[in-house]
């Protein structure tokens, strides 16, 4: 068995940065994984949640979902209901990050078609500049289907164009 390529995961000891620019850098990054966990809880167990931080140039920050106030009133309050206003805020508030989660799934969607995409694109310009179109014969069955993927798009590619030329 070789030898391990890199050091891996190491634990590093909890002492302050003295380097202001490293700090402010590892602040940013840690704050930004701070959201984002604290983002994915809010998803997962579909809880109230508040984060307070200071950065080190004492710049105020905060996370908080669904609101400020709901969560100050659970925390100051744990065992009173909220208010009738409170909990349709918060309610709009989930609705709304579901929306945009559900259209966040849809662009990745989106996205994966259009690498799949590009991918075959770029296969049938290969496949063009080979010059397979001379010899159609001699292609295999997947060969001869990248093809016909190719003529398909370019015969789309086309059309289209003609259809734009032609208003």
């Amino acid at each position: 068995m070789e030898g391990k390529k890199t050091a891996g995961r190491q634990k590093i000891s909890i002492k302050k940065i003295e380097n202001k620019a490293a700090r402010y850098a590892t602040f940013s990054k840690r704050r930004l994984s701070l959201y984002k966990l604290a983002g994915e809880l809010v998803q997962q167990n579909d809880i109230d949640i508040g984060i307070v931080l200071s950065s080190p140039t004492n710049e105020p920050y905060s996370f908080f979902h669904p609101t400020v106030e709901a969560v100050a009133q659970r925390f100051l309050k744990q065992n009173i209901e909220l208010s009738d206003t409170t909990k349709f805020v918060a309610t709009c508030v989930r609705n709304n990050v579901n929306k945009i989660e559900d259209k966040l799934a849809e662009f990745k969607i989106r996205e994966d078609v259009a690498s799949k995409e590009t991918i075959i694109l770029d296969q049938a310009k290969e496949m063009r500049e080979i010059g397979w179109w001379e010899d159609i014969e001699k292609l295999k069955t997947d060969e001869l289907t990248q093809f016909e993927a190719w003529v398909n798009v370019a015969d789309f590619n086309m059309k289209y164009r003609l259809k734009t030329i032609g208003k």
